[in-house]
């Protein structure tokens, strides 16, 4: 069996303005096949964090329903990258708080990280974080769409 991943999910979130109109995007690709999906949108009111949040759901949402892949999740997001790697198990064990003591403040966006944490139990996840605007073709592309979906989005 291959240690090649199912599909490599690209990710990428954008904002004008932080809050404000923001947009999201994601590539799958297939290497098997060489299939690509490009998916985007926007939300008129938002921050970075969350789009680069949704960006990482909808492209797990697109995947096969109830077919346990192997998925590289690509993002230039370390709240993301950490979020899922890092930050996830004291979050769990602190009932989605912050701190151990009782009144520690919720995480932030914890309507999208129970989301994108469930998503990503369904599949064997690995995690790769690049930086953002450094030439990386895929991530270079998804900054593009989330800027094409803000505009899309403004000019409705």
């Amino acid at each position: 069996m291959s240690n090649q991943p199912d599909v490599i999910l690209f990710t990428d979130g954008a904002c004008s303005g932080n809050p404000g109109p923001g947009g999201w995007a994601a590539i799958l690709k297939h290497p098997s096949t060489g299939s690509v999906r490009d998916l985007s949108g926007a939300h008129p009111e938002t921050t970075n964090n969350r789009m680069e949040m949704t960006a990482a759901i909808e492209g797990l949402k697109a995947l096969k329903a109830g077919k346990r892949m192997r998925v590289h999740l690509v993002s230039d997001s370390q709240y993301v990258i950490y979020g899922l790697t890092q930050w996830i198990d004291g979050w769990l064990a602190n009932n989605w708080r912050r701190g151990k003591k009782a009144g520690s403040p919720p995480v932030k966006n914890v309507d999208l990280w129970k989301e994108l944490y469930a998503l990503s139990q369904q599949h064997d996840m690995t995690y790769e974080f690049v930086r953002g605007h450094t030439g990386h073709p895929e991530n270079e592309a998804c900054d593009r769409m989330a800027v094409a979906a803000i505009a899309n989005l403004k000019n409705m």
